[in-house]
């Protein structure tokens, strides 16, 4: 891993150029979204209950990285728009586990259906070797956004 203190040239422009492009690529897809009326962070959090499954609020905000407080707001808003149900939690009656509703999980299959196919479009104009290194990379960037 590299020391960017003590880095080279090339590490800290490596670092720098997949910062830019990685922030450039993200606020370009938050554009290709289903649901407008919905913040980056609900669709997030929707997605995490989607991937992970159901999950106590505290348990969101951790995944998150939210406070408590906050995922308490979020979970109601999108409670309040039919997107996630509150059960008891099995386990501990002092706490509510948050699952999707079919409408979010019809909406967030929609969005991924959307933004795959605007991103396999821009991806056509790649060519032959720029495509392989970038599934070669797929991995690595899936890995490092869950570190």
């Amino acid at each position: 891993m590299p020391d960017l203190s003590h880095g080279t040239a090339d590490d800290v422009a490596a670092v720098n150029a997949l910062r830019s492009a990685v922030m450039r690529l993200s606020r370009r897809l938050k554009h290709q979204r289903v649901d407008e009326s919905l913040s980056p962070t609900e669709m997030s959090v929707l997605g995490t209950l989607s991937v992970c499954g159901s999950a106590t609020p505290g348990e969101l905000a951790r995944k998150e990285h939210v406070q408590p407080p906050s995922m308490t707001r979020i979970v109601a808003l999108l409670e309040s728009k039919g997107l996630v149900r509150l059960e008891p939690h099995p386990d501990d009656r002092r706490q509510k586990v948050v699952s999707p509703t079919e409408v979010a999980e019809a909406m967030l299959e929609e969005s991924r259906r959307k933004r795959n196919v605007w991103l396999a479009a821009l991806a056509e104009g790649l060519d032959e070797d720029d495509w392989a290194k970038l599934r070669a990379a797929a991995p690595v960037l899936e890995k490092l956004a869950h570190l």
